[in-house]
């Protein structure tokens, strides 16, 4: 009979194999179930990271596992050389729900920033009229927008660029929330705007209220595509459907990705409209696993769970009655606790990190960023009573006496 693997043996078989590109908690998950989670030995833990807002519809939702099996049955990977069932049907919910009548499926948050930025691109160069390869998009400090060597290029983190140059040129770096300095950075060359309506890796980082409308604004002036990327904000997160909600923006290219799937299957997608979508012509883009069936039909099923179950509106219930609750905490060493939604920042002014470690031993599960900030992220289909037990442990951990 095999030995059953306890956690330890786990980490020590990931930690001699795997490459060292993550500093993980030290918990390995075996089940997961709502807003649970399970490790090896049985012990259970409220899940407040949602996998970066991808499981916003909870782990191991049973429509989503139904719709991911069934699909399995029919087909899982056709490719795009040929047209399946799934994909029309994703396309036309997809654009029901957000407005814009155009998809281009990709995999991953990456991928579909890559995407973005090569449509903004070929949209500078045969619609602007920009002279070719010289087209700048204007970004933001503090940004985070995937992995790629692309897009690290763009990026205001050292640790994420150091050893992987030479850097992609064409990108301008502005302050985040700061209307004049977008102004200031717009030439004749300029064909993008690419910002998260709220920087999440960042820290849940707000911009001043009205700054998406003002640069929406401006990018009409300036003939520049406003591009969001909302690929952790959106799909309920924020308390909204989308974080540009809030300020009732239009944006021109809308970015998405996560939670799409309800965590799933990697899906993403780049939205527009004809006039800017139109500009890509067969051979320009694409990839093999992008728009399968499987994705499709998960996708599909995550949209609708969405809408039925009203998972948005529970989370601007929930978050409303849990900030109340979060404002009474009471430690010197906070220094701001901010969000929108269940998208949540305890900013500290001494590392994170060991009060992850502390939670974690209350049953909470939270991560760092920035080093000293927690993110609270729970699933959006959090009950009032586990609101009260996030806080619970949070009182705990910070008022410890």
């Amino acid at each position: 009979m095999l030995k059953k693997l306890t956690s330890a043996d786990y980490i020590e078989l990931e930690n001699k194999l795997g490459a060292s590109n993550y500093s993980p908690l030290d918990l390995v998950i075996e089940k997961a179930e709502g807003v649970w989670l399970y490790d090896v030995e049985g012990n259970r833990y409220l899940d407040c990271t949602s996998a970066f807002s991808s499981v916003n519809l909870g782990h191991c939702h049973p429509k989503l596992v139904e719709a991911l099996t069934k699909q399995a049955a029919i087909s899982t990977q056709v490719s795009r050389a040929l047209r399946n069932t799934q994909l029309p049907l994703f396309y036309e919910e997809l654009t029901q729900l957000t407005g814009k009548n155009k998809v281009l499926p990709m995999n991953t948050g990456g991928e579909a920033v890559e995407t973005a930025v090569k449509l903004a691109r070929k949209w500078a160069y045969t619609v602007k009229g920009i002279e070719k390869n010289t087209a700048e998009i204007i970004v933001c400090n503090n940004n985070f927008h995937g992995r790629t060597t692309t897009v690290i290029s763009f990026s205001s983190q050292q640790a994420y660029k150091e050893y992987f140059g030479p850097h992609t040129p064409g990108f301008k770096i502005i302050p985040f929330g700061d209307i004049q300095a977008f102004k200031d950075a717009i030439t004749p060359n300029t064909c993008a705007f690419l910002i998260e309506p709220i920087q999440g890796e960042g820290g849940v980082i707000i911009p001043p209220e009205g700054f998406l409308k003002q640069a929406e604004i401006v990018c009409k002036e300036n003939n520049i595509l406003l591009m969001l990327d909302e690929i952790q904000t959106g799909f309920g997160r924020t308390g909204k459907l989308f974080a540009h909600h809030y300020e009732e923006v239009n944006p021109d290219v809308l970015i998405v990705g996560k939670s799409i799937s309800g965590g799933f299957y990697p899906v993403s997608a780049v939205l527009a409209d004809e006039s800017i979508m139109d500009v890509f012509k067969p051979g320009d883009h694409g990839s093999t696993f992008a728009g399968n069936p499987l994705a499709c039909a998960v996708s599909r099923k995550a949209m609708q769970v969405l809408r039925e179950e009203k998972i948005v509106e529970n989370c601007a219930e929930i978050s409303s009655y849990f900030m109340e609750k979060l404002k009474t905490l009471k430690n010197p060493c906070i220094a701001e606790i901010r969000g929108r939604g269940l998208f949540i920042a305890i900013e500290l002014d001494e590392p994170a990190r060991p009060y992850c470690d502390e939670l974690l031993k209350k049953g909470l599960v939270c991560k760092e960023t920035h080093s000293t900030i927690i993110r609270i992220a729970p699933p959006l289909v959090i009950t009032k009573e586990q609101a009260d037990f996030i806080f619970d442990c949070l009182k705990q951990v910070f008022e410890k006496a």
